[in-house]
């Protein structure tokens, strides 16, 4: 019988974008992956949030840590150039990272402003979409693309407003996305955990609600953290997932499939 290696993603190099503090989803994943064996670029949004990934970057021993505001063509351009000029190539992107103005967050859909949606778009989808052109040409042998999601994107979750429409957008680009580079080797996934308390799920209204709603519901009876979410997607990324992709992944107890 084979015996299984201890860290499946040995040579394997990942960018991982999203990371904000210890309490990540982008982090957990990060984690998860120098643990399978994996060589990490980590991003940070701007100079603010720079002292709370620099420590985390320096722990994972990742070789880049680089700006990454996803609004900039420039700057996004220059992360894959230090990736392209660090490693040459490229195995795993991870992208985790959404936003949406505050008002039009904690608004109705219906109330939403045209602007609004098209920064939330931009920023939580079609940024997705801008990593994947520049990670193409770095992944010759194939490689994985993650993007994060959540169960609001088919069911209606209230109080996630316009968020909803935004991520049924980013599941269907990664399930398009799988569709083109699946030919090269390249396989996307759309992860979606379940509620966890990160910064970026504090700007949601009754949001204590939610992580109350999703302990009842879900068959495992317990919220996931950011391990739970961490170590499924990097096994996703191994050999042994080498024949999955277009997925929506649900990391959340179970709690998807209940009516």
């Amino acid at each position: 019988m084979q015996t299984l290696p201890d860290r499946p993603l040995a040579g394997m190099r990942a960018l991982v974008t999203g990371v904000a503090n210890a309490e990540s989803i982008a982090y957990g994943c990060a984690r998860a992956f120098a643990e399978l064996g994996a060589e990490l670029a980590l991003t940070y949004l701007n100079e603010k949030a720079k002292p709370y990934v620099e420590p985390l970057a320096h722990e994972l021993g990742a070789s880049l840590l680089l700006p990454l505001n996803v609004e900039d063509d420039a700057q996004l351009d220059a992360v894959f150039d230090a990736v392209r000029e660090q490693w040459g190539a490229l195995d795993i992107v991870l992208h985790s990272i959404a936003y949406a103005p505050k008002a039009d967050l904690q608004g109705g859909l219906l109330a939403s402003s045209a602007q609004g949606f098209a920064m939330a778009m931009d920023i939580s989808c079609h940024s997705f979409i801008r990593m994947a052109q520049r990670a193409v040409p770095l992944m010759p042998r194939g490689g994985t693309l993650f993007a994060m999601s959540y169960v609001g994107a088919n069911r209606v979750v209230p109080n996630y407003n316009l968020m909803g429409p935004v991520k049924a957008a980013l599941e269907a680009s990664c399930r398009y996305l799988a569709y083109e580079l699946g030919p090269l080797g390249i396989r996307v996934h759309a992860v979606s955990p379940g509620p966890l308390k990160t910064r970026a799920a504090s700007g949601l209204p009754d949001f204590d609600r939610m992580l109350a709603d999703a302990v009842e519901r879900a068959p495992l009876g317990e919220l996931v953290d950011i391990m739970d979410v961490g170590y499924a997607t990097a096994y996703l990324a191994t050999r042994y997932a080498r024949r999955m992709s277009g997925n929506t992944v649900y990391i959340d107890g179970g709690a998807h499939i209940m009516a």
